[in-house]
């Protein structure tokens, strides 16, 4: 294997590596990017080279696991390129972990499971190395605060992201799809994973998801051990009232018709006192056919 090093205008050491030396980090829950986004960095590599080196640490069998830079690697791949920029740095497990997360968590477009897994990489790293200087107390709450320090979500919505890893695949994939919204999503992650099951069944069937207070009560039902299949089916063809239809009345429609002082509620007053004169005049009852 052929190394050549340079150094940046910060005085780190750049290593050229080949591309069949660099492997992926393992278990590292973030995609490598295709389509649009894939043709962009592909498009800047052309043009510019790669900007940014990778990362990596070294391995005992003499292959180097990639920390950052997973995505440029197979845009460098794609092109043909066979070295690559990398620095390398020696680092345990945990601190890879939390550069992997930290490195990647404020992308532009990620999915839901990709924060979820990431999240409790990095937590489970942190709570690691805490164990390791002896600091038990407040561990969770400490590790979380910890996490929550290079990005924008709260603690609290850092948590909930970490209850997504209790999804079975197929619910969790729905999330990513958008098929599924995230606060029920959540409240669903507490449903034990044979009544997920049953759910995602009665769903597919049904074509519909619950409500986030549907999802409140099926989480209840699943503690107590009181959740069956009839009632999924239940409560997953009753109307939600998000799902009524609606009917509405264009302001610039009517107002043409009122004097020009009438604010919006004279108007609908008026209307709806038309419509029962209406209603009245035709003797009909709407809770009757209509003839």
């Amino acid at each position: 294997m052929n190394e050549t090093t340079q150094k940046t205008s910060d005085s780190q050491v750049v290593t050229m590596l080949d591309a069949g030396v660099l492997v992926p980090f393992q278990n590292q829950p973030f995609r490598v990017a295709t389509g649009e986004e894939m043709d962009q960095l592909k498009e800047s590599i052309q043009e510019y080279g790669v900007l940014s080196p990778l990362l990596a640490r070294p391995l005992p069998n003499g292959s180097y696991e990639i920390v950052s830079g997973h995505r440029r690697k197979a845009a460098c791949e794609a092109l043909g390129i066979t070295r690559l920029p990398v620095l390398v740095r020696p680092m345990t497990d945990d601190e890879a972990i939390i550069l992997l997360v930290d490195s990647n968590i404020q992308r532009e477009h990620i999915l839901p499971s990709e924060k979820a897994f990431a999240y409790k990489m990095k937590m489970e790293a942190i709570c690691h190395q805490g164990r390791s200087t002896s600091r038990q107390v407040g561990e969770k709450l400490w590790s979380i605060e910890e996490v929550s320090r290079n990005t924008s979500d709260s603690q609290r919505q850092i948590h909930r992201y970490i209850r997504l890893t209790h999804l079975i695949p197929s619910i969790l994939q729905m999330v990513d799809e958008g098929r599924i919204a995230f606060n029920p999503a959540v409240e669903i992650s507490y449903l034990t994973e044979e009544d997920q099951q049953l759910l995602k069944d009665e769903m597919d069937a049904c074509q519909a998801t619950p409500s986030l207070t549907q999802s409140r009560t099926l989480k209840q039902m699943s503690q107590a051990g009181t959740l069956t299949r009839e009632y999924l089916h239940h409560l997953l063809t009753e109307e939600k009232p998000n799902q009524r239809q609606k009917f509405f009345l264009n302001q610039e429609d009517v107002k043409k018709f009122f004097p020009p002082n009438y604010t919006p509620e004279q108007m609908h007053n008026t209307i709806l006192l038309l419509l029962r004169n209406w209603q009245h005049k035709r003797g009909y009852n709407k809770n009757q056919p209509e003839r």
